[in-house]
């Protein structure tokens, strides 16, 4: 049977998933409230 407490122990994170949060973090991205500023300053 697992033990689930020692296998989260040993659980590293795989370099992909650290690289693709890196280069989410540094995107500029807009969420919906930012599009709709922006619609709004636009339409002035």
């Amino acid at each position: 049977m697992l033990n689930f407490e020692e296998e989260l122990k040993k659980f590293k994170p795989s370099l992909e998933i650290e690289e693709v949060e890196n280069a989410i973090a540094q995107e500029n991205t807009l969420d919906v409230a930012d599009l709709l500023e922006q619609m709004r300053k636009e339409q002035k």
